[in-house]
């Protein structure tokens, strides 16, 4: 057993069925990475870890590209449009190896624990060698990232994406060749030949394995019917939907619907499914989605660096949908700027402000990324029972100072972020990772062997 005390921390009472409240010197003792005790207005004993600032849970990273991270400031040539982005991210997934993607991967995930987050799940399609060719172990880009995981201490769930056209009615290209399997049949064989090593391998609570489908057109219907039928049930499946209003047009056009209705079509809309996006959606769509209680993962940083658009969130979640959040590209990796990102997206298309409050921001970042996960998520407040995942927030800093606690979303960012604890370990003091050192260096020296 270990103990930390929290000059303040935000709890939930009765076991996190109370209402979240910021208290005052917050100890929490942890047992085999869970919080076993918390109690409030008092002091620290001897040999807990002393902890000054504001702990709030640790935030959960919905949908990531690890190597996107590559093209963080160098995609704006120009008038840096969307074509420059898409050559350069090409560029860097031919660039990839195991070796490197492990070395980029630690770097990456050790810059999201920094930030405060302890659990990304992985949207993963560099599957092959250039070319298309299984590596030797077939499994070797994925474990290389379950190994960075692991470096980082870094909660993972590894979505493997199936990947098998380059449009609808159109094969891969040459850059796409390594993204994609000889059919449905070869991704759900590979996946669940993943699924043992994985868990033969990594520890449960930290890594274990999801599926994707890129989008509706990399995956064409018949291989969507063979995916509803034959994909494991206790795993989560995530897919990008309606990102672009292009996506819509030509799936409109080869099927007669919706992405969304497509979905729809084959039984593919449930609880289980992340949709990721979802920025262009009819009002028969935003239904859909509701009706099925599936959670929708927001981008907002990475959807205003590519200017997609501002995607329905608050229809959505009145409809019956989760909203998540998540960094994707990683133009920004800050928990606290996405939820600010989502309710400021609200605010400029709507005209109003207070779309979400601040709880729902912060539920958001936590417990709304839970169904995306395939391993445990810090809850909205610190309880008995829940993960021992946190965060400490400076609230004295220049953007903080003055900062209502519950209403930390609107000013902070990664740079408050002062701790993180992931599975009652402290990974994280001052921006330096216990394990890897400074981040800034890492990707500095992981980021210098590609082009």
């Amino acid at each position: 057993m270990s103990a930390f005390w929290c000059e303040a921390a935000l709890v939930a009472p009765d076991g996190g069925t109370g209402v979240p409240e910021v208290a005052r010197g917050v100890r929490l003792e942890t047992q085999d990475g869970r919080i076993s005790a918390v109690t409030t207005g008092t002091g620290p004993q001897a040999g807990d870890t002393e902890l000054h600032g504001i702990a709030y849970p640790a935030a959960a990273n919905a949908h990531s590209h690890a190597f996107h991270r590559i093209l963080r400031g160098r995609t704006h040539d120009g008038r840096g449009d969307f074509w420059v982005w898409r050559e350069q991210m090409y560029r860097s997934a031919s660039e990839l190896t195991p070796e490197k993607y492990e070395k980029l991967a630690s770097a990456v995930f050790a810059e999201m624990v920094v930030a405060g987050f302890s659990s990304v799940a992985e949207f993963h399609y560099v599957h092959h060698q250039p070319g298309g060719a299984p590596y030797a172990e077939p499994h070797a880009m994925e474990l290389a990232l379950a190994r960075a995981a692991m470096s980082a201490g870094i909660r993972l769930t590894l979505l493997d994406t199936l990947y098998l056209a380059g449009g609808i009615g159109t094969p891969l290209s040459a850059e796409q060749a390594r993204f994609g399997d000889a059919g449905v049949q070869a991704w759900l064989d590979r996946l669940s030949s993943l699924r043992s090593a994985i868990a033969q391998t990594f520890p449960p609570d930290l890594v274990r394995v999801g599926a994707a489908l890129h989008s509706v057109r990399a995956v064409p219907e018949e291989d969507l019917k063979a995916v509803a039928r034959q994909l494991p049930a206790d795993i989560p499946l995530h897919i990008h939907l309606s990102e672009q209003p292009a996506e819509n047009d030509a799936c409109l056009e080869a099927y007669g619907t919706t992405p969304a209705g497509l979905l729809e079509r084959h039984g593919l809309l449930s609880r289980r499914l992340s949709a990721v996006h979802a920025t262009h959606l009819t009002p028969e769509d935003i239904a859909l989605l509701g009706a099925a209680g599936a959670t929708v993962v927001m981008c907002p940083s990475t959807e205003a660096d590519l200017a997609d658009g501002i995607g329905p969130a608050r229809e959505l979640s009145d409809a019956g949908a989760a909203i998540a959040l998540g960094t994707d590209q990683h133009a920004v990796i800050d928990p606290w700027t996405e939820m600010r990102a989502l309710e400021h997206g609200e605010r400029l298309g709507s005209g109003q402000r207070g779309r979400f409050s601040p709880e729902e921001l912060l539920h958001a970042a936590t417990e709304g990324a839970a169904r995306s996960m395939a391993t445990p998520v810090a809850p909205p407040a610190l309880h008995v029972g829940a993960v021992c995942d946190f965060m400490v927030v400076d609230p004295a800093s220049v953007r903080t100072a003055g900062t209502r606690p519950l209403q930390m979303p609107f000013s902070a960012t990664a740079s408050d972020v002062t701790e993180v604890v992931v599975a009652g370990e402290l990974l994280v003091s001052r921006g330096v990772h216990s394990r890897l050192g400074e981040p800034g260096l890492l990707l500095t020296e992981a980021l210098a062997e590609f082009s």
